[in-house]
C-alpha cells in the first residue's frame, strides 16, 4: 500500500492495518520529511485520543492530513505506532 498527496509518495507499506476502512501504515514507513506535528486532537470513543500531523510537499501544506493513536485503548492496539490518512492523500495497492 501507498500513500500519495501532489504526486509525492508519504508512506509505503505492505504491512497495513484496516480499521473502519483506513489503512494504517506503520511509523517507520513514513518519509518523516514530509511530515510535521500538528496540535490537532480528535477523541473516538473506542481507540481514544488521536494526534495529527500536516503533511508538506514544497510549498503546499495539507493540515492535519494524518493522524494516529500515541496511546489507544486496549480494544485497538492493533493501530499502535501506526498512521492513517484523509484529507486528500490517496491510499492505493
Amino acid at each position: 500500500m501507498r500513500a500519495l498527496w501532489n504526486n509525492v509518495v508519504l508512506a509505503e507499506s505492505d504491512d497495513t492495518v484496516v480499521v473502519e476502512g483506513n489503512h494504517y501504515f506503520p511509523a517507520d514507513s513514513l518519509k518523516r520529511e514530509y511530515f510535521r506535528n500538528s496540535d490537532h486532537h480528535s477523541i473516538c470513543p473506542w481507540k481514544g485520543t488521536a494526534s495529527y500531523m500536516d503533511v508538506v510537499v514544497g510549498d503546499d501544506v495539507n493540515a492535519n492530513a494524518a493522524w494516529y493513536y500515541p496511546t489507544p485503548s486496549e480494544k485497538a492496539m492493533q493501530i499502535k505506532d501506526r498512521f492513517a490518512f484523509w484529507h486528500g492523500v490517496e491510499v492505493q495497492a
